[in-house]
């Protein structure tokens, strides 16, 4: 607790507080542990990229139908139900890839459907939850806290994973790993149980929520935004952990590739949060996009294990110049909408079934890329079109009204940006 003092100064900060960045910090480093080695698990057992599309296809259709469900949930029964239930379900997904070992691959839909009705359950609960529990004055302390949670697990993560891999036989270092991204989830279950529950009031405002794209241009552009930025999520996020062992033939260069992203994003996203003035968001934006789209060239034109390490050094540079000014946009205008108070719920469900609509374009094209056509040939053509979904954000975020009025009054000081929620998809490391 002393060092906590020490860290945030003489803010006083909750019981529920503590418990739930513990939570988060379990989850973050259980997620940093096995994502990215759990589709190479499965690669290696069919070696067919086919079933990788279809095992995350089924974890993007999932996720968003679980979001519907959870956000009605988060407004019928307690809160943190909803969050245990997200942590349960994915601790069940490593306990049946434990059970069915060699055999997973037999089991995609089914592997998929557990994940993304996990992660559902988990980011709409938990997101809900951090309004709730934190005030004004400890929700600096709780993001930052919990973004040093999440960086040093991605940093500890993949490299750890990857060593315990490397160097047992056939599968072990892979049931091993899985075991203990299993044993943090129980962990993050057992610790919800001191939460203080939360009881649930209010209608469901989806509709009313899906309709106001109608009314309010800034939130339809912000929408179409979001899809672009699930159409390219939804093949990069695992496709270029595929690329890195189908290169390297190692899960340790998979592990070294994730530290050194998580390593370069640490600081990508201390400096531009502190630089990042709030009249230059839309040059940001556009920035971090041609970088992003740049970067793509480094797997098409030759790929090897040193334009990988390059490509995790580019991406992790571009997406916080992309990703802090963009959130913080989308939390401007979605504030500016109706009875926001009310329907931030509903504003969160919305915002991901666009973003998951992107992402399930995009797999159903790589699927469709594998299936028929040439994989060496049809794969770089497919990351050159959809690796420009995150440049194509700028070409709707430029007509936000929100942002034309803020550089219309070239504001010089930039004020205290919204509290944003965070999200499982933002940027694509491989853990």
């Amino acid at each position: 607790m002393s060092v906590l003092k020490k860290v945030m100064g003489e803010v006083e900060v909750s019981k529920d507080l503590l418990l739930l960045l513990t939570i988060g910090g379990l989850y973050a480093l259980s997620i940093a542990l096995s994502n990215s080695f759990v589709n190479i698990y499965l690669w290696k057992q069919s070696g067919e990229l086919l079933d990788i599309g279809i095992y995350n296809l089924s974890i993007v259709t999932f996720q968003p139908l679980t979001f519907l469900l959870a956000g009605k949930l988060a407004k019928k029964i307690d809160r943190v139900v909803v969050l245990r239930l997200g942590v349960s379900f994915l601790a069940a997904f490593y306990i049946a890839v434990l059970v069915f070992g060699e055999h997973a691959h037999q089991f995609l839909v089914l592997f998929g459907a557990i994940q993304g009705i996990g992660a559902g359950f988990y980011w709409l609960a938990f997101n809900v939850l951090t309004f709730e529990i934190t005030e004004p004055e400890t929700r600096d302390f709780f993001n930052g806290f919990l973004g040093i949670l999440n960086s040093s697990a991605g940093m500890i993560g993949p490299i750890v994973a990857g060593v315990i891999i490397s160097t047992l036989f056939r599968f072990n270092g892979y049931n091993i790993v899985f075991g203990i991204s299993l044993a943090l989830f129980v962990g993050a279950v057992i610790t919800s149980f001191f939460l203080q529950r939360r009881a649930a009031e209010g209608h469901y405002y989806l509709k009313e929520v899906l309709a106001e794209r109608t009314t309010n241009r800034d939130w339809k552009l912000v929408l179409n935004a979001h899809f672009f930025q699930g159409l390219r999520e939804g093949t990069f996020i695992f496709v270029v952990s595929v690329l890195v062992f189908i290169t390297t033939g190692s899960e340790l260069a998979l592990g070294t590739f994730g530290l050194v992203n998580s390593a370069v994003a640490f600081l990508g996203y201390y400096f531009v949060s502190r630089l990042l003035k709030k009249k230059h968001r839309l040059k940001a934006i556009l920035t971090g996009g041609l970088i992003l789209y740049a970067s793509v060239y480094l797997l098409i034109v030759h790929l090897s294990f040193v334009n990988l390490i390059l490509y995790a050094i580019c991406i992790a540079v571009a997406y916080p110049m992309l990703l802090i000014p963009y959130t913080s946009l989308t939390y401007d205008v979605i504030g500016k909408c109706q009875d926001v108070g009310k329907k931030r719920i509903e504003f969160i469900v919305v915002r991901e079934l666009f973003l998951n609509m992107g992402r399930m374009t995009s797999i159903i094209g790589f699927i469709i890329a594998v299936a028929f056509f040439n994989e060496r040939i049809s794969v770089p053509v497919l990351l050159a079109i959809v690796g420009a979904g995150h440049t194509c954000i700028y070409f709707f975020v430029r007509h936000v009204s929100v942002l034309k009025a803020e550089q219309a009054s070239q504001e010089i000081t930039q004020p205290k940006a919204p509290t944003p929620i965070l999200n499982e998809g933002d940027g694509e490391s491989p853990v």
